[in-house]
């Protein structure tokens, strides 16, 4: 009898272990909501460039300006295309808009079709400009969705000398993952500045498709700033780097630069 007592005490006492410390992490979505709640600044004006290698070793460099701006809630971003002259004169503009009931607005200028194409949200999963980066991950950067994704909070871990939460994320629907590409993720959070600082992704069908690495970051003009993001994409072999410079949260960047008309007449 006493040994039956001594060891229910015991399987009590490590319930009660597991339970509290699963109380200890904090959810899913508050993480997520967390992301979106650090400081980026008002605006930003920065030089962004992307070197695209193929599976073969292959380099492709792109230079282009990239300018962010707050308008309350509602953050607008554009892209535009500087060097090679091949790609010069693209753009790309989006509206992230706070209400998840209402699509956000992408829109990408082509100079040789002339012409400005509409992303739509059933579009967004594709990806952006021949980088390992969606439409999607373009726009969030170093955040993660708060809508599309139901989350399980897994643990802690060190990446690159920072404490991380690991954050699961299962699509909601059917339709959200054929949307994102994305049938699982994983993302590993900074527990003290919430920032983006790796992430795994699975298709569809549960392959392992991608992984993200966030480095070199660092404070400008009072602000975590990442500098570099790294993305392997294990079906092709193919990685991105994206490489932020000439980071400027100070400057005065004119309302026009987010509109249409903007995109076509460049800066």
């Amino acid at each position: 009898m006493k040994t039956y007592k001594i060891i229910s005490v015991t399987v009590l006492m490590l319930i009660l272990s597991t339970t509290t410390n699963a109380q200890n992490l904090p959810l899913g979505q508050h993480i997520a909501e967390k992301t979106h709640e650090r400081n980026e600044g008002i605006s930003m004006k920065r030089k962004l460039t992307m070197a695209l290698k193929d599976k073969r070793g292959k380099v492709r460099i792109r230079e282009t300006i990239s300018l962010r701006k707050y308008y309350g809630k509602e953050k607008r971003l554009a892209i535009f295309y500087e060097t090679p002259r091949s790609v010069q004169g693209t753009a790309f503009l989006t509206y992230d808009y706070p209400n998840a009931s209402v699509d956000d607005d992408q829109w990408l200028y082509m100079p040789a079709l002339r012409k400005t194409r509409r992303i739509s949200a059933a579009n967004r999963g594709d990806y952006f400009l021949g980088t390992d980066l969606t439409y999607e991950d373009i726009k969030l950067e170093t955040r993660i969705s708060l809508d599309d994704y139901n989350y399980k909070t897994l643990g802690k871990e060190i990446i690159k000398g920072q404490a991380c939460f690991i954050v699961e994320g299962t699509p909601k629907t059917k339709e959200i993952a054929k949307e994102l590409g994305y049938g699982k993720v994983k993302f590993w959070i900074d527990a003290k500045i919430w920032m983006l600082r790796k992430a795994e992704s699975w298709d569809v069908a549960q392959n392992h498709l991608k992984t993200i690495e966030i480095t070199d970051v660092k404070q400008v003009q009072g602000i975590w700033t990442y500098h570099k993001i790294f993305v392997k994409n294990h079906k092709t072999g193919h990685e991105t780097i994206f490489l932020n410079s000439d980071i400027d949260y100070q400057t005065n960047i004119s309302d026009d630069t987010f509109t249409k008309e903007a995109l076509v007449n460049g800066l």
